[in-house]
């Protein structure tokens, strides 16, 4: 998994579907990869001081629109008069992006809150104790973790003074992420998480073949990575998101996963939250029981939700004492 740029493998995934999916009819297009949906209406006024004024949704890799409909009406539910922003993360595009070229698809999610990043500076970001922004991250499997990184350095890449200010957030909500960045050991799990998005469009080949193509393309671009000398997408945004040159450590961590996720393994999930904790952020975890891979919603939604409102009311309680 490397930022190295061989030949475009061919285009697939989420950012292919069709602009009618019901789920987008009430989000605008900002890009092929993000949408924004606005409140429906103002919030009257003393209501939901408290609550999120954006949500950024990190879809994981080669998710559609139905995939993430339950997240966007979970989020709705709980605060009903927030900014959505949503991003869709397709695995070959992701992989195969330079961290410039993928952060410049991130812009969008950046000027869906703060305008054109041409005009982004030190004085048009106002402080998080200043801001009346109050943004929760929702951030789903490795891919969604990509993206969410590529987000955080074009934010600090577009400050013209130093140092730069990171982009702030109040909750990030790490669901089933991240994981190792050892490539050998990983190699089937992550062949397998592009092979069940590849299997929607070439549903005419056999799982196993499609399997392997991945593991081959895989294969590929770390030898190529390797030969450059790059920095893979993977170990950049793990890393990223502990270090607070890039990621805001005044914020709350909330991490949500299951032992029995065949993609990323728990142990990984465990010891990335024990290094966030060692450098001062204030982490949490949920675990579920039986549950695949972002399936943890699907299967307990009371549980889920939960969780996430809980950590929120955290992350308020700790703006509100700065």
């Amino acid at each position: 998994m490397t930022n190295a740029e061989p030949p475009p493998p061919p285009a697939s995934g989420p950012e292919n579907h069709p602009d009618e999916a019901p789920l987008l009819k009430t989000f605008t297009r900002l890009s092929k990869q993000v949408y924004v949906q606005e409140p429906v209406s103002s919030p009257p006024p003393c209501a939901h001081e408290t609550d999120p004024t954006t949500v950024i949704i990190y879809g994981w890799g080669d998710a559609a629109p139905k995939h993430l409909s339950k997240y966007v009406t979970g989020y709705t539910t709980l605060f009903p008069y927030v900014r959505l922003v949503l991003i869709f993360s397709p695995i070959l595009k992701t992989l195969y992006q330079t961290l410039e070229s993928r952060s410049k698809t991130m812009i969008p999610v950046i000027e869906a809150l703060y305008g054109p990043i041409s005009s982004l500076g030190s004085s048009a970001v106002p402080s998080k104790a200043e801001s009346k922004e109050r943004i929760l991250l929702q951030v789903m499997s490795n891919t969604g973790g990509m993206n969410l990184a590529a987000t955080m350095y074009a934010f600090t890449r577009a400050q013209p003074t130093e140092p730069a200010q990171v982009f702030p957030y109040d909750l990030m909500v790490l669901d089933s992420t991240p994981g190792s960045t050892a490539f050998l050991p990983n190699i089937a799990p992550w062949s397998r998480a592009m092979a069940i998005g590849a299997s929607r469009v070439l549903p005419f080949l056999p799982f196993i073949v499609i399997q392997a193509m991945a593991a081959l393309f895989l294969a590929t671009l770390h030898g190529v990575g390797q030969i450059m000398g790059a920095t893979s997408a993977a170990v950049f945004s793990v890393a990223a998101v502990n270090d607070p040159s890039l990621s805001d450590i005044t914020s709350k961590r909330l991490y949500l996963y299951s032992k029995e996720d065949d993609i990323i393994h728990w142990e990984d999930i465990e010891r990335h939250a024990a290094d966030a904790k060692s450098k001062g952020w204030d982490v949490s975890s949920e675990t579920f029981e039986g549950t695949p891979h972002v399936g943890h919603m699907k299967a307990h939604p009371d549980k889920y939700w939960t969780a996430i409102s809980a950590a929120w009311k955290d992350a308020v309680k700790k703006r509100d004492h700065r």
